[in-house]
């Protein structure tokens, strides 16, 4: 795959950011259409995405330094090195939802609302950013000898000339579907919350099974499992506590 789409003077654009936008204009489209019909403000909208994207992107890209914490020790200037690129998704996703539980929480508004009015489209900007991904080879697969294999030539992140299995086209499958998922869910919810504790619980039994996978082991380890496995079993945990809580909470009752 070749990152680099196209250039017009001195301005390159690239897959993998453009997918990035991509994914967060959609997202901000499709949660403002679905605010409007559940009667919540856009304006809180508008405010959480931006909240959200701050919080995501501040959290993901800590979370990449705690997992290369050898690397920054040996080397105090990776940390401008990496400035920016390399970012770790589950720090994305926590810190987004802080993000928002804070901006909620200012302006006394009920927050698992918000939650599960957000969640899906968080979905939906993921399978972009899969594609992103997949064109800049990053987050690759293993080798294989399987026919369904991608071969990079031009990546600057994954092996070149290796059959790799393509995980991030699995991943960007798995992101739309989850999309699908829940907006079904959200059709058919009895309490707030639910959404998005569903949204926790499938993205971190399908994060768990993928990185099984994946090829790129420089994101870190806890024991046998990746970093990323090792978050899985706790957001997987923290999304059955929401969904029983929530399931139980008094319809009377907003946080």
């Amino acid at each position: 795959m070749k990152n680099e789409l196209f250039t017009i003077g001195p301005l390159t654009v690239y897959g993998y950011g453009a997918m990035i936008a991509l994914g967060v204009i959609a997202a901000w489209i499709v949660t403002e259409c679905r605010a409007r019909k559940l009667r919540l403000s856009s304006d809180h909208v508008f405010a959480l995405v931006l909240w959200g994207l701050l919080g995501g992107l501040v959290c993901a890209k800590l979370l990449y330094w705690i997992t290369e914490w050898d690397s920054v020790m040996k080397d105090p200037g990776f940390l401008l090195d990496t400035l920016t690129d390399g970012f770790v998704v589950y720090g994305g996703i926590i810190g987004g939802i802080l993000a928002g539980w804070i901006y909620c929480r200012a302006k006394k508004i009920n927050f698992w609302a918000y939650f599960d009015l957000v969640m899906p489209s968080v979905a939906l900007a993921q399978g972009f950013g899969r594609i992103g991904c997949l064109l800049a080879g990053c987050c690759y697969g293993k080798e294989t000898d399987s026919i369904l294999a991608i071969t990079f030539h031009e990546s600057e992140f994954a092996p070149n000339n290796v059959p790799l299995i393509p995980t991030e086209i699995y991943s960007s499958l798995l992101d739309f579907v989850h999309f699908g998922v829940l907006l079904f869910i959200a059709g058919r919810k009895k309490k707030d919350g639910q959404v998005a504790a569903c949204y926790l619980i499938f993205y971190s039994i399908g994060r768990f099974i993928l990185e099984f996978f994946r090829g790129d082991l420089i994101r870190g380890s806890v024991g046998v499992l990746s970093t990323s496995q090792f978050i899985s079993l706790f957001i997987g945990v923290a999304g059955i506590l929401i969904l029983i809580l929530r399931s139980r909470e008094n319809p009377g009752r907003h946080s």
